[in-house]
């Protein structure tokens, strides 16, 4: 795989973004990414996964400057991947542990939204969705994700606001779970998995399906209504001179 790297000590499957600079999110990472999730799925020695990413970043999002050469059509079939990626995490048979080693943007953070648990280091970084900063909207799957983690109030502040949140102030939102140092990220992101991976298989199977299977019909529900109304929003000529600003950057 070229930007994914994925290993397993004993039970723990770990899953890595590494496409520098900023683990931005394309068509090869989100194809890599459902290939390992698939087939960590039906490995019986895998109990639990530790989704996590290289460098200061977690994922900026989704590769902006990529994605404004594309027609909209294929920008559309690109969206649709993304979403039918984060649906699958969030309904992952086996628990997904997410640690953020940096900052968590936008599509980046719509990933860690599908996880089971999230760790965030403690240092500089920050998680956000921050679409409305720049002209853009997020889907309904997101939405949906935002509200089972944090609740419906928040969520209008988060979406609304698209503020930056350090670790601290993320965990008092319900964003994250734990707030850990950058050098302990790792060690703690495996004790997590492995209390996870010490459940009956079956029983935490049937109680994820059992609390998220309502959420999961939702953002079915009106994804793909969502999805074109993205994609009309990112075309907008407003939005696209806002994008065309993004530059990424270490």
């Amino acid at each position: 795989m070229k930007f994914i790297h994925l290993s397993t000590d004993e039970n723990i499957a770990t899953i890595v973004l590494n496409r520098p600079k900023v683990n931005a999110i394309n068509e090869i990472v989100v194809e890599e990414l459902g290939d390992c999730f698939q087939k960590l799925a039906t490995d019986q020695n895998v109990k639990a996964v530790i989704l996590t990413g290289e460098g200061s970043f977690f994922s900026f999002g989704l590769d902006v400057p990529e994605f404004l050469g594309y027609s909209k059509d294929s920008f559309t079939e690109f969206l649709i991947k993304f979403t039918d990626l984060y649906s699958y995490i969030f309904q992952f048979p086996k628990p997904v542990v997410a640690a953020l080693n940096g900052h968590t943007i936008a599509g980046g953070c719509m990933l860690a939204l599908a996880c089971d648990y999230r760790l965030m280091v403690s240092e500089k970084a920050k998680i956000s969705l921050n679409e409305i900063t720049f002209g853009s909207t997020v889907f309904h799957g997101s939405v949906q994700m935002l509200k089972y983690c944090i609740g419906e109030r928040s969520a209008e502040s988060v979406l609304y606001g698209g503020s930056m949140y350090s670790a601290e102030e993320a965990k008092g939102l319900g964003l994250i779970d734990e707030v850990v140092s950058k050098d302990n990220l790792r060690e703690v992101a495996e004790k997590v998995a492995q209390n996870f991976a010490g459940k009956d298989s079956r029983a935490f199977r049937d109680i994820k399906m059992l609390l998220r299977k309502h959420v999961a019909e939702e953002m079915r529900r009106r994804e793909h209504d969502s999805i074109l109304e993205f994609a009309d929003i990112w075309y907008s000529e407003s939005t696209r001179e806002k994008l065309k600003k993004i530059k990424i950057r270490d």
